[in-house]
């Protein structure tokens, strides 16, 4: 199996439903972090400055997004209606992507992890 290298190939490469959705999350990312450079890291989509700022990664019914523990605990009110894990949480097909909580994840992990 062909492991993707870049972004495009990634989401080119995942369920046809997905793939809309996984292009106005990585518009979001790149719109909240200029800066960062996009790679494939842990064969997820990557957000990159310094280091990891955050990822994320289409499953069969949900889409993961992978910003770390930290901001898992500090979003946890936003994220009430998602389900979470350590470092991770899913938004189901069937939600709204909630694009204004992406961005301010993504700037909150840019600004805590890049100054830890």
């Amino acid at each position: 199996m062909h492991k993707p290298t870049s972004i495009d190939e990634y989401i080119e490469a995942q369920r046809l439903d997905a793939q809309p959705r996984l292009k106005l999350i990585r518009k979001t990312f790149a719109t909240a972090l200029p800066l960062a450079t996009e790679k494939i890291t842990w064969n997820m989509p990557t957000f990159w400055q310094v280091h990891n700022i955050i990822h994320f990664a289409a499953w069969k019914h949900h889409i993961g997004i992978y910003p770390g523990d930290q901001a898992i605990i500090h979003f946890s009110q936003r994220l009430q209606e998602f389900p979470t894990s350590k470092g991770s949480f899913s938004i189901p097909d069937e939600a709204e992507l909630p694009l204004p909580l992406l961005s301010d994840i993504a700037h909150w992990c840019l600004e805590t992890y890049n100054h830890q």
